[in-house]
């Protein structure tokens, strides 16, 4: 494996690893609001002598919506980072291959 190859497959690694934390950051953060929105609700609803608030009411809905914004954040950076990834390589590519004609021939 060439120099340059190990050099790609660092950058992949690393946006897939970056890919993966904002998934988890998306997702937690959406799960932590939805939470927060329960604790108000059941709080307001014990005040007040109301229905009993159910999380499952509250958190099904949000884990949910978690997923999907948490996944699409993700694919997005993973796509941004793929594409990065592969025009630099191919620029590199070509900068390296005219440069050692260009030597080599001159």
């Amino acid at each position: 494996m060439t120099r340059f190859e190990t050099r790609r497959r660092v950058a992949v690694g690393l946006w897939i690893v970056w890919a993966v934390v904002v998934w988890n950051v998306v997702f937690d953060h959406t799960i932590e609001i939805a939470g927060r929105a329960y604790l108000h609700a059941a709080a307001m609803a014990a005040q007040a002598g109301g229905p009993y608030a159910r999380i499952d009411d509250w958190m099904r809905p949000a884990a949910a919506s978690g997923l999907w914004m948490a996944t699409a954040s993700a694919a997005g950076i993973l796509a941004v980072g793929l594409v990065g990834v592969g025009a630099a390589s191919a620029g590199s590519r070509r900068s390296t291959t005219v440069g050692f004609h260009d030597e080599v021939a001159g």
